[in-house]
């Protein structure tokens, strides 16, 4: 199955799907090959012309720490938060690990503003933690300025990436949906049912996690589904259906 690469967006316990983008390498005769950092820049764009107007960070794996990413950013306004390998950005990486050891940083959470790349600063927070009496080290860096008043909610943010990875990915793949099977030999078809799937899935989150305000109907889960399934079968958009969908609307996320 081609890759595909998702713009995922964690809303308290869920996290939903807002964009695709294959990975499309049809024919091993093009010249250059497509890749995810490729993809990036063309889901960025449909993201931003979707949500133009939505404060956005952009959580990712070291992959994503690179210029490219962070002009595209720059440019459309966005905060990124990614995570930092010191292969990737040689001079960054020196440049904060000097710092550390002149300042003697050595707490569990710490970190170093206003490291000068090409034309821009660069901030590396970095988190130290044992698990399993096994010591572990995160190291995100990021165009937000980090202080002793969000350093923490920022740790919090940057692990979030695996709940992506895991409630999204991981749930789709090898519990709920099982979208690593190919649904179809037919290309587009195949494309087609993996974007269904992400629409069932908001679907599903929207009513698991709707349940409590549900139950005011006095009706069971099971008998919730079989409505909303039966409405979403049989009913018929109207005009006036249609003419809502054209109306601009604000999402607000407080």
């Amino acid at each position: 199955m081609h890759h595909v690469l998702e713009a995922k967006l964690v809303v308290g316990d869920m996290v939903l799907s807002i964009a695709s983008e294959f990975i499309e390498n049809e024919s091993e005769d093009v010249s250059k090959q497509d890749c995810e950092l490729k993809a990036f820049y063309r889901l960025a764009k449909k993201i931003k012309q979707a949500f133009k107007r939505l404060p956005i960070c952009i959580l990712g794996d070291s992959l994503y720490a690179c210029e490219g990413v962070f002009t595209q950013c720059d440019k459309y306004g966005w905060k990124y938060m990614m995570r930092f390998k010191e292969g990737r950005i040689k001079s960054v990486a020196k440049e904060f690990q000097d710092i550390k050891a002149m300042e003697n940083l050595s707490e569990d959470i710490c970190w170093v503003n206003d490291i000068a790349y090409n034309q821009r600063t660069l901030n590396i927070l970095e988190y130290h933690f044992v698990k399993n009496q096994e010591k572990k080290t995160f190291t995100f860096i990021t165009n937000i300025k980090v202080t002793n008043r969000n350093a923490r909610k920022l740790i919090h943010a940057g692990r979030s990436r695996w709940k992506i990875e895991n409630q999204g990915f991981n749930r789709q793949k090898n519990i709920r949906y099982h979208i690593e099977h190919a649904s179809s030999r037919h290309y587009v078809a195949m494309k087609n049912h993996y974007l269904l799937t992400q629409i069932a899935d908001i679907l599903m989150q929207l009513f698991e996690n709707g349940s409590k305000a549900l139950k005011h109907f006095k009706k069971t889960a099971k008998e919730i589904s079989s409505i909303l399934l039966e409405a979403i079968r049989t009913r018929k958009l109207t005009d006036e259906d249609i003419q809502q969908l054209a109306n601009p609307i604000q999402i607000r996320f407080t």
